[in-house]
């Protein structure tokens, strides 16, 4: 059994706080092949409430999430119209060993974003 889990939140690197209310996706990879593992919402904190995985849901293989950052972006008036510079934000990366915290946060704006493994 895992005892890893998987993390993440969101900062709003324009307006300088966290970015609540984004909508996360999280995506199990294996080759083209994507299969919905969770969805979840960014709490006040820009944090989620729980862990996207844990446990022996949390296994070693890729992932990928996806960030509604376009949502978020509109919803706070810092985006508007169809096309959006960003939109939903994908970060896929490799869990090498399940037993550990990964941590992978988003830093957005309007016109850039970044990403990390975190603590």
């Amino acid at each position: 059994m895992s005892g890893g889990r998987l993390t993440t939140h969101v900062l709003d690197t324009a307006r300088g706080k966290p970015a609540a209310g984004v909508r996360i996706l999280l995506y199990r990879v294996s080759g083209n092949s994507h299969r919905k593992t969770a969805e979840t919402v960014t709490n006040a904190d820009g944090r989620t409430d729980v862990p996207m995985l844990t446990g022996k849901d949390f296994t070693e293989g890729s992932y990928e999430l996806v960030f509604c950052a376009g949502e978020y972006l509109r919803a706070t008036g810092q985006a508007a119209g169809d096309v959006l510079f960003l939109d939903e934000i994908p970060i896929r990366f490799g869990v090498p060993d399940a037993s550990q915290h990964y941590h992978v946060p988003l830093l957005i704006s309007p016109f850039a974003y970044s990403t990390y493994r975190g603590s």
